[in-house]
């Protein structure tokens, strides 16, 4: 199929945002004129800049769900819920689909029923130059299916990926605990003891123009502590403290990492409660990850 071929029912896109309403109205923009014409939920986590209503005024053809508070993560399962696609891509308000990527995703996940989840390239604007994650993610070291048809990943990255509903649901969403922050990691460890797959799939693409209306010291917070959280839900306990150890040795010294890692020793108590560790199999796709999580300078905790 073409990016030319009309619309596609099969795939919809959940669009979560907070205080960015002129960002979110362009990727809108850019959504509602994809050739797939996919149907569109936009998730308003709390805004007090006007972001529902311009959204309403702009866009009436969309659904929308304006929270009064921020959810994070939590607003994609709400918008889920709105859907009833059997595939839905995530987008964030800074990041846009390439023409012909969703239903490109939705040829692949209708070939392949044991693939939950799809991840494009992701491309930097302005410039259109690669993400540096993106190289890991074609060097992926996970060992999967030998049916997929791309690297089999250990987890993914939401803003740039292609869900199998059936496969979102089993796992129950994005947790709630997590908020936003490495939330995919936990779903992704919950998805492996269940057979499915995930696999970078460099047909797609996405394009992201970071915002400049972020709190990037929170982001580092909530990512440390999320990390932490996800590690001592589901792995061994000889990998989650060589896990641990390699985190505090690469996170900078200084108030935002203090305040991550008094939150997770704070959620231990219920870590520990709720903690189930991964079989075999699983854990050998976040083992095979370790050697790139102590060499990335794609994913270090800086801010």
């Amino acid at each position: 199929m073409t990016a030319s071929a009309g619309p596609d029912p099969r795939v919809a896109v959940v669009v979560i945002t907070h205080q960015r309403r002129d960002e979110l109205l362009l990727a809108l923009d850019r959504l509602v004129s994809l050739p797939e014409q996919p149907q569109v939920v936009v998730v308003d986590n709390g805004s007090t800049d006007g972001t529902a209503a311009a959204v309403r005024e702009r866009f009436p053809q969309l659904a929308l769900i304006a929270s009064p508070e921020n959810l994070g993560a939590i607003g994609r399962n709400l918008g889920v819920a709105r859907l009833d696609t059997p595939y839905v891509a995530f987008c964030d308000d800074d990041t846009w689909w390439e023409p012909g990527s969703l239903r490109t995703a939705a040829d692949v996940l209708d070939t392949h029923p044991r693939l939950a989840v799809v991840t494009a390239r992701i491309l930097v604007e302005p410039g259109s130059t690669e993400d540096p994650i993106v190289a890991e993610l074609r060097d992926s070291p996970v060992r999967g299916a030998g049916w997929l048809p791309g690297p089999a990943l250990g987890s993914f990255l939401a803003g740039a990926s292609v869900l199998r509903r059936e496969a979102f649901d089993e796992v129950g969403g994005f947790s709630e605990r997590l908020w936003l922050g490495g939330e995919e990691e936990l779903m992704a460890a919950d998805l492996a003891p269940r057979g499915w797959e995930l696999c970078y799939l460099p047909a797609l693409t996405v394009h992201h123009q970071a915002s400049r209306a972020r709190d990037p010291h929170k982001r580092r917070a909530d990512g440390i502590r999320n990390t932490l959280w996800t590690t001592w839900l589901r792995r061994p306990v000889r990998p989650a403290l060589r896990r641990t150890v390699q985190l505090l040795r690469t996170v900078p010294r200084d108030r935002v990492t203090a305040r991550g890692l008094v939150a997770a020793v704070r959620g231990m108590p219920w870590v520990l409660r709720e903690r189930r560790v991964l079989p075999a199999h699983a854990e050998a796709r976040f083992a095979a990850l370790e050697h790139a999580q102590r060499t990335s300078t794609a994913r270090r905790y800086v801010s």
